[in-house]
């Protein structure tokens, strides 16, 4: 594991948490997607940026990519050796992006770009309810197709299953030295 891809559900399944636990423990560095696509004041990158610097990512021996951003998926998914997909219940990501706004209200998350200090919307709310069943189903196909195509796919669907993951990689890690 040595180039990884962390994807969820929705915005609230835990992407950022996990990705920045998997770091620590494997001292992989982390990119979070965010930073690289938001300017201050939430203005949207340019594309053409936003994806320039992913491929900058991927050329280096080891990464952590925590994000999912479809419009540039296949450039991390065509250079990672892992994936890591986070599946937990639409109620739970909403709860989760609300705790997150409450708890960051009027700050800037470490997983967020300079300037973009904690918002919420309708807009994202409705987002997130209307495209989680549909990303569910097209997430499922391209872990077959990770699968497929020889790609190491891990599915966790709560943070018991999180957690443990965390745990039992700091254990084989321990134990292979």
């Amino acid at each position: 594991m040595k180039r990884v891809m962390v994807i969820g559900t929705s915005a609230g399944a835990g992407k950022s948490t996990f990705a920045r636990k998997l770091g620590e423990k494997t001292g992989i560095e982390v990119h979070h997607l965010d930073v690289l696509y938001w300017k201050p004041d939430w203005v949207e990158r340019e594309l053409q940026e936003f994806s320039d610097a992913q491929r900058e990512i991927v050329k280096e021996k080891q990464w952590i990519i925590e994000g999912n951003y479809s419009n540039t998926f296949e450039i991390r998914a065509a250079a990672c050796d892992t994936v890591i997909y986070l599946e937990v219940p639409l109620y739970l990501c909403l709860y989760r992006v609300l705790k997150r706004w409450v708890t960051n209200l009027g700050k800037t998350r470490p997983d967020m770009a300079a300037g973009c200090t904690e918002k919420m919307d309708w807009k994202f709310i409705k987002f997130i309810v209307t495209t989680y069943e549909p990303r569910k189903k097209k997430m499922a196909e391209r872990l077959d197709r990770f699968a497929a195509e020889g790609k190491k796919v891990v599915v966790l669907k709560n943070k018991a299953d999180m957690d443990s993951y965390i745990v039992d990689l700091n254990f084989k890690t321990n134990n292979a030295s």
